[in-house]
């Protein structure tokens, strides 16, 4: 087929285009739900596609990308016409590290004897993130560079908005340039993808999806856990299993198995978009190599054979790493902090669980000679108030709680936190109410381990606040009575 046969039938046909251009391995192939959205694509021009983990929006992103730009490109620069494909994400690292793997994928999957054209030079047209060819382009950009989207100029535009319940409201409209200069009238024509696993109900992403007035021109398709699974991207084991881990109603579990829409309770404590953000902050961290020193270590001892916990804490702000200690011997833990101690000459404040076997810890460790290791007792009182300095809490495993909750939602927080499945789904789980005589009361670890959401106590994202803000609060504290019981939550 020459390449001009070969644009000619497959220009307004990007489901053929996935299915006959591109190499499918044994048991591969597009989705029902992929063609649909690639069907829409052409027919609609705005899709918007949700759906839980291992659907393959981004291979189906990728697909659109090499389907539009090869079907646009011309053969002549002075004379046919220019297009653009243009790729955003909430976070940069969606677009380097997921979509543009996926499209170089691919794009080594080409049948070029279909195409009709030679292979992408290596030197002048594939990029490690963009593609040039002869008459346009296709590139990533900073979801917050509004003017280079909205500037953006060519008589067939594609904008694919990967992830998008991050992206900002204005990186959709500053797209509106392209789509109100296209139609049959014009001869230009512009086309979007919306891909996204659910967040919380708010912003663009969900006002497409839940078709609010306006954007009734955005067709809208949601893919069901169901779904995944009867396609073989998912198993029903798998499924179940993250249930028992993250608890049917967490949050984590409904955006991310079910696909559902779904924010942490009027009463959740602390809020999923937020532990998103500080893991992605992580990820920034993780990649750039940044050096730092540990500045402390939280520890949450385990019991009756459940393993024990432990948060490095880099420069007061990055939980760098976060393990296991598979058994609560004493011996065990105190060697992992004395060898962290002795690498930073002492320098480092380790804060220790004492319910239960992390007494033994901390007293051996004071044996030991070691400074700057704190007794942290969960249920103690505390000084502390909130940020308005209006609010006390019931203990001290309420306040840092609560500190975590206002450290996570400033604007310019600066904790980063680990992709642990595990932490995550502790971090949302548990949930406050204003006590008897007026102070903030934040379930504790045993409530959580009979909760429905959760079934498990809150070991390592303890131990993550413990380092985050343990020392402070024993600070503050000072000599400190033992908590007299304030009952249930």
């Amino acid at each position: 087929m020459r390449y001009d046969e070969f644009q000619r039938t497959y220009r307004m046909d990007p489901v053929a285009f996935g299915h006959d251009c591109i190499i499918w391995r044994e048991g591969e192939s597009l989705t029902d739900y992929q063609d649909e959205a690639l069907a829409s694509l052409a027919e609609k021009r705005r899709v918007c596609l949700c759906g839980p983990h291992g659907l393959g929006k981004t291979a189906t992103a990728a697909v659109a990308i090499l389907w539009f730009s090869l079907t646009r490109d011309g053969m002549d620069p002075a004379f046919d016409p220019d297009w653009k494909c243009i790729q955003t994400a909430g976070v940069w690292r969606q677009l380097e590290k997921f979509l543009w793997p996926e499209v170089r994928k691919f794009r080594a999957r080409l049948r070029w004897d279909v195409i009709g054209r030679e292979p992408f030079h290596a030197k002048t047209e594939a990029f490690l993130l963009s593609m040039r060819l002869r008459t346009g382009e296709a590139f990533p950009v900073s979801s917050d560079n509004y003017d280079f989207i909205e500037g953006a100029h060519a008589e067939s535009m594609f904008y694919v908005y990967d992830e998008s319940k991050a992206i900002p409201g204005a990186t959709f409209d500053a797209s509106e340039g392209a789509f109100s200069g296209a139609g049959r009238d014009t001869g230009r024509e512009a086309f979007a993808l919306a891909s996204s696993t659910p967040g919380e109900p708010s912003g663009r992403f969900y006002d497409i999806q839940s078709r609010r007035p306006g954007y009734e021109d955005w067709h809208v398709i949601r893919v069901t856990a169901d779904d995944v699974i009867r396609a073989g991207r998912v198993s029903a084991e798998w499924v179940e299993q993250r249930k028992k881990q993250w608890g049917a109603d967490s949050p984590v579990f409904r955006n991310r198995v079910l696909g559902e829409f779904a924010k942490s309770g009027d009463m959740g404590v602390i809020s999923l978009a937020h532990v998103e953000a500080a893991v992605e902050r992580w990820y920034a961290w993780n990649e750039g190599k940044r050096d730092g020193q540990i500045t402390a270590v939280g520890v949450d001892v385990g019991r009756g054979g459940d393993p024990s916990a432990l948060a490095k804490l880099v420069d007061g702000v990055i939980v760098s790493e976060l393990e296991r200690v598979a058994n609560d011997e004493t011996m065990e833990i105190v060697g992992r902090i004395r060898m962290i101690k002795a690498a930073r000459d002492g320098l480092v404040d380790v804060v220790v669980d004492v319910i239960g076997n992390g007494a033994g810890v901390v007293d051996r460790c004071r044996e030991l000679g070691m400074e700057r290791v704190w007794a942290f007792n969960a249920g103690h009182k505390t000084k502390a108030s909130d940020d308005s300095g209006e609010l006390a809490f019931a203990d001290m495993r309420s306040a840092m709680w609560w500190w975590m909750r206002e450290e996570l939602a400033r604007e310019d927080c600066e904790i980063c936190l680990p992709p642990d499945d595990e932490l995550i789904g502790e971090l949302v789980a548990p949930r406050w109410r204003a006590h008897s005589m007026g102070r903030i009361k934040v379930e504790e670890k045993e409530q959580l381990r009979r909760a429905d959401r959760l079934g498990r106590s809150t070991d390592k994202a303890d131990a993550v606040l413990q380092a985050l803000f343990g020392a402070d609060l024993m600070k503050l504290a000072g000599p400190v009575a033992p908590q007299v019981s304030v009952g249930g939550f």
